[in-house]
């Protein structure tokens, strides 16, 4: 079948080379079936009445609005764990910069003049300003144990490290990916009290922002070294420059420039790097590419942030596939309209999360236009799509 896939953002060719042929992908369709997005702000954006699904080429979605898409029964995509070693290794980076004085130590040689001689003299003269503690035998606390953060914990252990983690939401996949010397900590004021390093590694949500405030930061182990490669409002800035001033804090890093951090010795800003590799951007675009093509294709949904995963191996070729709210009687009622239209189903599968649900239906023969447009007009039913192969 002929899709159009309208895309905001730059997405790696090997992404869109899992599309099927059919599809049409371009920056200015009009009336897309999907979005791929990146970074773009998608939150004055007009939806047009014929999009289904959209991609994050990423984890965050904070630049979409889920709600509104909710409302309409699109499906937002996303990439959890495609960009984790990208993250991972730049964290790493994060804490030698932090921990080893490397920005003064490269902007104090960048500024040396003279000759070669002199150089070497003042070099050795003037090193001992910055001299550093290694990684081996410190404790690094992480904040939110996805996959980001277990791939961290990994490496983390294998640079000697001792690795205190958190995270009340953490699901059992992760939970099996954790190393098993991770210990767990049962606040996060316990993990700042005992921790060398604290790495952030959840999404921005209400019950996230400031997140470290004044307060925890004052409960933060003298000489800790803070990085946040998460999300911007996680951390209250100024409560962090006050703990660099203070010295309660030896460094702050994070993915994240702003004008209260740009003067400061010990607070380094990466331009927002932490996915920006060509291998995570690959590897993003790939994964949501097919992704949002199963959805299109078949009606399976996985990593999405505002439907439930769900996939049924087709039965027959007839497949209808419902965005629906989650109340009761919902299968019963459609049970009952394709039982009314003489339809018999071949299988059916219903999957819910929160307060929306989804619901895939093989049938045996066509489904007619009436019965598709009877099932629409169910309170609660937020679309209705027919997938015939």
């Amino acid at each position: 079948m002929k899709r159009t896939i309208k895309t905001l953002n730059a997405i790696s060719k090997q992404g869109l080379s899992r599309l099927p042929d059919t599809y049409t992908v371009a920056n200015d369709a009009a009336d897309p079936d999907a979005i791929l997005v990146r970074s773009s702000d998608m939150h004055k954006l007009e939806l047009p009445e014929s999009l289904l699904a959209v991609g994050r080429a990423g984890a965050g979605t904070n630049n979409i609005p889920v709600k509104a898409m909710s409302e309409k029964g699109i499906v937002v995509f996303n990439t959890p764990g495609a960009n984790a070693n990208a993250v991972k290794e730049l964290v790493i980076a994060g804490m030698l910069i932090g921990v080893r004085n490397i920005v003064p130590a490269l902007n104090f040689a960048s500024n040396l003049q003279g000759d070669d001689e002199f150089l070497h003299k003042a070099v050795e003269a003037e090193k001992k300003q910055f001299v550093g503690r290694e990684l081996r035998g410190s404790t690094l606390g992480i904040v939110g144990l996805g996959a980001i953060g277990s791939l961290l914990a990994e490496s983390a252990l294998q640079l000697g490290m001792k690795v205190i983690g958190i995270d009340p939401e953490i699901t059992v996949e992760a939970a099996w990916r954790l190393p098993s010397q991770v210990r767990k900590a049962t606040s996060i004021e316990e993990l700042l009290k005992y921790s060398d390093f604290v790495s952030l590694h959840v999404p921005l949500l209400p019950a996230t922002k400031n997140l470290i405030n004044a307060e925890r930061v004052k409960g933060m182990k003298k000489g800790c070294v803070l990085l946040n490669f998460s999300r911007d409002g996680i951390v209250d800035t100024q409560a962090v420059i006050d703990g660099l001033n203070a010295n309660r804090l030896q460094a702050y890093v994070c993915d994240f420039p702003s004008n209260l951090m740009r003067q400061h010795p010990r607070a380094v800003a990466i331009p927002h790097l932490g996915a920006s590799t060509e291998e995570a951007e690959e590897n993003c675009a790939v994964m949501v590419a097919e992704q949002v093509a199963d959805y299109l294709t078949n009606g399976n949904i996985l990593n999405s942030v505002n439907f439930p995963n769900i996939s049924m191996p087709r039965g027959s070729r007839f497949r209808l596939a419902i965005a629906n709210a989650n109340v009761p009687n919902m299968l019963g009622q459609i049970s009952t309209a394709l039982a009314s239209a003489g339809l018999n189903i071949n299988n059916m599968m219903n999957k819910s999360r929160g307060e929306l649900a989804f619901t895939l239906v093989d049938i045996e023969t066509e489904v007619p236009q009436a019965v598709i447009d009877q099932l629409a007009a169910i309170q609660g039913v937020l679309r209705v799509r027919y997938l015939p192969s």
